[in-house]
């Protein structure tokens, strides 16, 4: 009886762990652990701006920052990037990400901002 290539990488996904070697999968610790950081620095940010410690820039600042490190916990603990040679390619894919989501929204700030002056000036 000869097999296919379909019906020997059918039978090669139900093989066990030997398919998913490259690839991380998170622990309850590690998930709770990014719950508790997600809590802890949603709280921050409302906190910053409901005590009214901060105001204008420095609010929003400290919002971006903590932003940016809410991002970066989301990462590594719900969706398990890390610097291993099993997630080059999610690594790439997310900074392609970046890159065009920086470009799109750069641009139109760029596009916005040139409008308005333009317009300000007649």
């Amino acid at each position: 009886m000869s097999h296919s290539p379909l019906s020997h990488a059918a039978h090669a996904g139900h093989s066990g762990h030997a398919a998913h070697a490259d690839e991380s999968h998170g622990s309850f610790g590690g998930y709770v652990t990014g719950f508790v950081l997600s809590v802890i620095l949603t709280a921050l940010a409302f906190g910053a701006v409901l005590s009214g410690a901060l105001h204008g820039h420095d609010a929003l600042y400290a919002i971006a920052g903590l932003a940016l490190v809410q991002i970066v916990v989301h990462l590594v603990c719900f969706l398990h990037m890390n610097t291993s040679s099993g997630q080059r390619w999610n690594v790439m894919a997310f900074g392609f990400t970046v890159l065009i989501a920086v470009i799109v929204i750069g641009g139109s700030l760029w596009i916005m901002h040139n409008v308005s002056m333009n317009m300000m000036s007649r």
